[in-house]
């Protein structure tokens, strides 16, 4: 497998990354003395989810928890009201509901106006297959407005295959592997503050030029389609790519986008020319197997 096609498909092999602050007055409040890390979005991602506090299902297995916390503006103290967090997971057999109405153990909620949200769901559990586990985690959306959107993972202390995993072995992911504390009732909880950063982002305008179907200069029968969601460019999922909806793309700059969560090194990206007839050129470049650079051309005409 080639390992652009590894680094946007693969739910066993996230990359976490992390961008650390720094401490610097500003308007008289500190700016920056915290850490926001993120993971690559991963294939499972369905929007539009339920507005619901509760994931729980009646008759299904799994140990009942409550996942809390705060979200906070880059100063790391003060609350931010009506950021919207949605939240998946597996159920307790590890199986995401990709397709069905009713979005199990999915939800949306928006925090209050002191930065809170709380979800009552059940621990999710690993998943995989004979050495290659993926740890039991929480799958979040962040977006509040004015920051870069922060797609990330959430792991718990204990779990044996922590260590042999990609993402929740990475130094970035410490902050985000939570203790869970066990209530008397049986149930269980574990909370997680965020603090949101800023990011440049692209402009709605471009993207709506971005959107569309690209076709493979080489090979017209490979086609690749860009959509918009939440001022946001998509790679379209389906179920021959085993994305139910797709992969978000991060901006960087000058015409250039890279997916979310993938470290500088893996120098995956995708930049975009307007040629002088107004068709829009796409070249996708990634590292090979043998570390060398490689480039995929597609056309949207015009």
């Amino acid at each position: 497998m080639k390992r652009r096609t590894f680094l946007k498909t693969s739910a066993l092999s996230a990359i976490a990354v992390s961008t650390t602050g720094f401490v610097r007055l500003e308007d008289d409040r500190y700016v920056g003395d915290c850490e926001t890390t993120s993971d690559i979005l991963g294939p499972f991602y369905r929007p539009d989810s339920p507005i619901r506090s509760s994931l729980v299902i009646k008759g299904e297995k799994g140990a009942p928890i409550e996942l809390f916390g705060k979200i906070k503006h880059d100063d790391c103290i003060t609350p931010y009201k009506n950021a919207k967090i949605e939240l998946w997971h597996c159920n307790g057999n590890g199986v995401y509901d990709n397709e069905s109405a009713d979005f199990k153990y999915r939800g949306t909620l928006y925090s209050d106006n002191g930065g809170n949200y709380s979800f009552k769901t059940i621990l999710p559990v690993p998943y995989g297959e004979g050495n290659n586990y993926r740890p039991a985690h929480f799958h979040m959306m962040i977006s509040a407005e004015g920051y870069q959107p922060l797609v990330t993972q959430l792991y718990f202390t204990g779990d044996p295959w922590l260590e042999k995993d990609s993402s929740s072995a990475s130094p970035t992911a410490k902050r985000r592997i939570l203790e869970v504390q066990n209530l008397k009732d049986g149930s269980k909880k574990v909370s997680f503050d965020v603090s949101m950063a800023k990011k440049l982002a692209a402009e709605p305008a471009a993207l709506d030029r971005l959107i569309g179907i690209y076709v493979n200069e080489k090979d017209a029968n490979k086609k690749t389609e860009l959509i918009k969601k939440d001022k946001q460019l998509w790679i379209k999922g389906d179920k021959a790519n085993g994305m139910p909806f797709g992969m978000n793309l991060e901006y960087i700059t000058n015409n250039t986008f890279t997916i979310s969560g993938v470290p500088p090194k893996y120098q995956l990206s995708f930049a975009f020319e307007v040629m002088p007839s107004g068709a829009i050129k796409m070249m996708e470049n990634f590292t090979n197997e043998k570390g060398e650079m490689e480039t995929t051309v597609s056309v949207k005409g015009k």
